[in-house]
């Protein structure tokens, strides 16, 4: 599969196309592991150039018209809608996702800049009387400052513009590194933002197969006011480190070890629907993925069957390929994470009825697995699998489920079925996650708060939330 004319292979700053510093690295398409291009790897004299753009285009930006910035987000939104077909097969091509999947994505990704070119023009402040009488509280809002967005490879255009969208709105301007597996469709956002009319420096784009002494750099550096990064909850650690040395604002949307469970009064037929949204959605390498499914005795064993039956009828094959279902995983490094925690876990007691084994190449391919009688301490009941593997662990009742789900350190995402819903709101209460879906396999929505508790994150993105993630109030005392 060749790479369409109108994507961009070079670094992006102050509104300029070129190379790197360092040299390049390869971008390899996942279904086959041909290579698709390259693209510069960028070195700490990119960084420094990037930096200085952004904190030059930073007052100009700022102070232009909330209006202004929100037609220009509108505009990139049309764009992304006019050019859906060409931004979802570029991720594909770079991701291996399934194209109904990344159609999917761009009318997600894409509303993010609909969503917030609607809040830019929002951002209020507050006047109020102190309590004493003394004098009047006065409060307004403005922009952190320059934003270095870091973002994963499962979502290329989704996890981009959830950052841009808010950060552009808010009056910041950014240095975007996107993951080295799918850096593509963010040169192409980074165009399309050109093309809306983004003015130069506002909008920096680097790609690195290094990410670590370019980032550690940019926490250094004062001019970089906000870290937000999606990622593992491993890297968000390091980045929080490092992020403390300057009291750097961070937001993390870090890993999740997602509970779906399923009590006895649920609709199967639904649970199972939901389930393949939840688990199932982009191959199963989302953070918000289902990883554990906690059934309750009575009907653990209908569920495992309908859901086996389900998945075992997806069709697999090249992301770009209209009739595929089931993608390749990202890289040969993800296949072999997957198929090391089904091992461990299969010698530990668990059972394939479906899948279970790595495919003969080419591609980075997984089957559609699903595991039944799961020990609760095995590998893929507390490590987040980031794929297309769906483990079955049978509970006695709802406390039995909520044991389980609150045990984890992780607290993203939380997928509850029942038929009676005062029982699946109680258990919603109980449940120690930030998002939840209540009958409902799919939680995700750029007008809701994205994001977990414990060690899932910091902050949330999306909603009316979001923004504020990239505002500072500053207050004023005075009387009259």
């Amino acid at each position: 599969m060749s790479l369409p004319t109108s994507v961009p292979n070079e670094l992006f700053v102050d509104g300029v196309w070129g190379p790197g510093s360092d040299g390049s690295f390869e971008v390899l398409n996942p279904s086959d592991g041909s290579v698709i291009t390259s693209v510069p790897r960028a070195g700490l004299d990119d960084l420094d150039r990037a930096l200085a753009a952004a904190a030059a285009a930073g007052p100009g930006w700022a102070g232009a018209a909330p209006r202004d910035r929100a037609e220009v987000l509108r505009t990139t939104f049309d764009l992304m809608v006019s050019r859906k077909e060409e931004i979802a097969y570029l991720m594909s091509l770079e991701m291996g996702k399934s194209l109904t999947d990344a159609l999917g994505e761009v009318a997600y990704a894409a509303e993010f800049f609909r969503w917030f070119s609607e809040e830019a023009v929002r951002v209020d402040g507050a006047l109020r009387t102190a309590p004493s009488g003394a004098n009047r509280i006065l409060t307004f809002k403005k922009p952190v400052g320059v934003a270095l967005l870091l973002t994963p490879w499962n979502f290329p255009a989704a996890m981009a513009t959830r950052k841009l969208a808010p950060a552009l709105a808010a009056g910041c301007t950014v240095v975007l590194k996107p993951a080295e597996d799918t850096p593509l469709t963010s040169l192409l956002l980074a165009s399309l933002l050109r093309e809306a009319g983004t003015p130069d420096g506002v909008v920096n784009v680097l790609t690195t197969d290094v990410p670590g002494p370019l980032v550690q750099a940019a926490l250094a550096d004062e001019r970089v006011r906000k870290l937000s990064f999606t990622g593992s909850t491993g890297v968000g650690r390091v980045l929080l480190k490092q992020a403390a040395d300057r009291i750097v604002n961070a937001s993390m949307e870090l890993g999740g070890n997602d509970p779906f469970i399923v009590l006895d009064d649920a609709d199967l037929d639904a649970a199972v629907e939901g389930a393949m949204l939840a688990k199932m959605r982009n191959g199963g390498q989302a953070c918000t993925a289902a990883n554990r499914f906690l059934v309750q005795e009575s009907v653990v064993e209908e569920f495992a069957a309908k859901l086996a039956a389900k998945m075992g009828a997806l069709r697999v094959g090249a992301g770009t390929d209209r009739d595929t279902e089931l993608g390749p995983m990202v890289s040969a490094r993800a296949v072999t994470g997957i198929a090391e925690k089904v091992d461990r876990s299969v010698a530990a007691g668990a059972r394939a009825v479906l899948g279970g084994s790595t495919p003969d190449g080419p591609g980075f391919f997984y089957p559609a697995t699903v595991l039944v009688d799961v020990p609760r301490d095995s590998a893929v009941a507390v490590e987040e699998v980031f794929g297309p593997v769906a483990p079955i662990i049978s509970v006695r009742d709802e406390d039995d489920a909520l044991a389980i789900a609150n045990a984890s350190e992780m607290g993203l995402t939380g997928y509850v079925y029942s038929g009676d819903l005062a029982r699946g709101l109680r258990v919603c209460e109980r449940l120690e996650v930030g998002m939840i879906g209540l009958n409902r396999g799919l939680v995700s929505d750029p007008a809701a708060p994205f994001g977990g508790v414990k060690q899932s994150g910091l902050g949330r993105e999306g909603g009316y939330e979001g923004i504020e993630e990239y505002l500072e109030t500053t207050y004023v005392a005075t009387s009259w």
